[in-house]
């Protein structure tokens, strides 16, 4: 199995560019999987959630074995636990979002795509008209915890591909 990473900040357009990967690689009969970091971040926890990724998804696919995990639920207003998803062993996983190329995972990753998505004004535009008004402070404190998660794990230089 390998494992693309597309990582980069909240706006950059990973979400979009992960399923154009996954609609391709289907179209041409590779078996893929799709998982999003954002199944797992909260605003509270945006990256401490990682051991359930790779616990769950990660080394169990990387064993040759179906995985599992909870989506988080915020139809409430609060994250909490939502469904189970199940994940079939694939020939590319694809995994997308904020911290899915980080340090610690970078020795089971394939390849690392860095986005960067454009200014912090552009992207913070972007944020908010896909989730509203009223996330507009929650995703300005984001940025700006990604901006220094991003600077101290040295994601943008470790990626072999850069997009911007």
């Amino acid at each position: 199995m390998r494992v693309l990473a597309i990582d980069g900040p909240s706006g950059a357009g990973k979400s979009t560019l992960a399923a154009h990967v996954v609609d391709g690689l289907t179209a041409r009969g590779c078996r893929t999987a799709l998982v999003s970091t954002d199944a797992f971040a909260t605003w509270e926890d945006p990256v401490s959630w990682w051991p359930r990724l790779a616990g769950g998804v990660l080394r169990p696919l990387a064993d040759g074995l179906p995985g599992a995990y909870r989506r988080m639920d915020w139809s409430t207003g609060a994250p909490r636990p939502g469904e189970l998803v199940q994940v079939s062993v694939p020939d590319v996983l694809v995994l997308e979002g904020v911290s899915s190329g980080r340090a610690s995972a970078r020795a089971l990753l394939s390849h690392l795509c860095w986005l960067s998505g454009g200014s912090d004004a552009e992207r913070l535009a972007r944020t908010v008209a896909r989730d509203g008004a009223a996330a507009r402070a929650a995703l300005a404190r984001w940025q700006r915890f990604e901006r220094g998660w991003f600077a101290v794990d040295r994601t943008p230089e470790a990626a072999g591909t850069r997009l911007s």
